[in-house]
C-alpha cells in the first residue's frame, strides 16, 4: 500500500510578522530587500514577498540558521525562523 504525504499547514498558521517586517522596511528604506526562508515556508515565498511589496527577492539556496547568511548584493536582508534574533 502506497502512503501519499498531505502537508496540511497552510500560510495563515504561521505567525510571521509581516506588518512588522513591513514596519521596520519602511523605517530603515531599503532600495532592496532578500528573503530567506526555512525549507517548510519555501512553498509560500511568492505571497510572502508579495505581502511584503516593493523589490524583494527570495533566496532559494539553504537556510540553516542565523549563521547562514548568503552573500548577495541587496540593502537589507530578513531571515525568517523559529526564534526571534534581532532587530
Amino acid at each position: 500500500m502506497k502512503m501519499k504525504l498531505i502537508n496540511l499547514m497552510k500560510i495563515s498558521d504561521y505567525d510571521l510578522e509581516i506588518d512588522r517586517v513591513k514596519e521596520i522596511i519602511k523605517q530603515k528604506k531599503p532600495k532592496s530587500v532578500l528573503i530567506q526562508l526555512p525549507d517548510g515556508l519555501k512553498p509560500y515565498a511568492t505571497k510572502i514577498a508579495d505581502e511584503i511589496g516593493g523589490e524583494v527577492y527570495i533566496w532559494a539556496g539553504s537556510c540553516f540558521g542565523a549563521c547562514d547568511i548568503p552573500k548577495v548584493d541587496v540593502d537589507m536582508i530578513i531571515q525568517f525562523g523559529h526564534i526571534k534574533f534581532r532587530d
